[in-house]
């Protein structure tokens, strides 16, 4: 058993609808249909990598989405929430290839989220601290490189990125 110290970095944003459009247009989903092209056909990484690259501007993709609203609701509660696999498989590999523990961490879950005062915040898990846990500085290097990319975008998203993001 491995026990590790996780990092929630959870910031407020101003507003739910806004942030949210905000973020998915930043961050957009898997180009699916043109990745399962390449996959169909064996294209070389190198052609994936130039998808992923044309395709996601801050580095992320999201591979999945969950509006947490409507099942909570059905139980009497009325805060919002979406969470968000957000990743990019390119990076994924190179950790992939050291570890397929990895995919524990990979893609990285994030969460929009309102409080009982209808405040608006984003959250997720410090990446280098998920991937340091795994003891092999080839993940933990990428883990670091995950800390700046999230940094990033944040500050696309007009959000300070707490320090720690910006510390390895």
């Amino acid at each position: 058993m491995t026990t590790y110290t996780a990092s929630r970095i959870t910031v407020q944003v101003p507003d739910f609808d806004l942030f949210r459009r905000n973020y998915e247009d930043a961050v957009p989903d898997l180009p699916a249909r043109e990745v399962a092209d390449l996959l169909e056909r064996g294209a070389p990484w190198s052609e994936m990598a130039g998808l992923v690259d044309r395709s996601a501007p801050h580095g992320f993709l999201i591979y999945s989405r969950n509006d947490a609203y409507p099942l909570m609701h059905a139980a009497g509660n009325a805060t919002r929430c979406v969470w968000y696999l957000m990743g990019n498989h390119i990076l994924a590999e190179r950790m992939f290839r050291h570890d397929p523990r990895t995919m524990l961490y990979a893609p990285l879950r994030t969460v929009i989220s309102e409080d009982a005062d209808a405040r608006a915040w984003f959250s997720v898990e410090q990446p280098s601290a998920q991937f340091a846990s795994l003891g092999d500085p080839a993940i933990s290097g990428v883990g670091a490189e995950l800390d700046h990319k999230l940094a990033a975008l944040l500050h696309a998203l007009d959000i300070d990125p707490p320090k720690s993001l910006l510390q390895n």
